[in-house]
């Protein structure tokens, strides 16, 4: 069983959100089980559990573990593909999200389009290795820094663009007889405070800026381009100036600025 692996189709994406199937799924991610074992747990009939357990197995999204014989029934025990799924922008093609239509880097969107072409190209890389047998070269840094102000702020993406961009120049050799391009994805973002998946979890966050440290959240208005970007390997980005925050109520300290 992978520990994470993603959903391209757009029917197993969608079999996959049922709320019974989720939770099939969930279920055999903790250990195989047969329809009978599955029936007693999501409070459904053995027959309606196989139903959905044939529709998760046509789509790759639960395999055969192991048969067992009772008497004269062969007994299935079922397990998930994975411990957890992803499901790739290419399930919504159509729709799919493309950072190329617009550059900002300061734009929360932005970051969001990047995010999302992530997901599909490295699950496309990770399909296409697994069917050829063959590793894949990745490499992933995860960190938290808590910054004093929102100008340590804006001096740390100036140094981190700085530095990144001063490497590509480096070891950037376009022209090398077999060469492989790689993309280099750099950001950052204010850290989740609220437990994950709650509605609040995102507005908490942005509402403890201060105003004109969530004005920066936000996307330009309809009337107004967003603010060109300069490419990663030029130049690093200047974020506008910030107005100090208004003084707190007394008694009261400060709120943390966020990004």
């Amino acid at each position: 069983m992978w520990d994470v692996t993603v959903i391209e189709d757009p029917e197993a994406a969608a079999v996959s959100l049922d709320p019974v199937r989720a939770r099939l799924l969930a279920e055999l991610a903790a250990g195989p089980a047969s329809a009978a074992m599955l029936a007693g747990k999501v409070g459904l009939p053995r027959q309606k559990v196989n139903y959905h357990l044939k529709a998760l197995e046509q789509h790759g999204l639960v395999e055969l573990a192991e048969e067992r014989r009772k008497g004269n029934v062969t007994e299935r025990l079922m397990r998930a593909t994975a411990a957890s799924y992803v499901i790739s922008p290419l399930a919504l093609a159509a729709v799919q999200p493309d950072p190329d239509r617009f550059r900002d880097q300061l734009s929360a969107r932005w970051l969001l389009a990047l995010g999302a072409r992530l997901v599909r190209d490295v699950g496309s890389l990770i399909t296409g290795a697994a069917k050829a047998r063959r590793r894949l070269a990745t490499y992933a840094l995860d960190g938290e820094v808590t910054f004093a102000s929102a100008a340590d702020r804006a001096a740390f993406v100036r140094e981190l663009t700085a530095g990144v961009s001063a490497l590509i120049r480096k070891y950037d050799a376009p022209d090398a007889e077999g060469g492989r391009a790689h993309r280099v994805v750099v950001a950052v973002h204010p850290t989740i405070t609220r437990p994950a998946g709650t509605a609040a979890e995102g507005a908490a966050d942005v509402e403890a800026g201060t105003g004109a440290e969530a004005g920066r959240l936000a996307d330009p208005p309809a009337d107004r381009p967003a603010r060109p970007s300069t490419d990663l390997s030029t130049e690093p980005p200047t974020e506008p100036p910030t107005e100090p925050p208004a003084e707190p109520p007394a008694g009261k300290p400060a709120p943390e600025s966020h990004q």
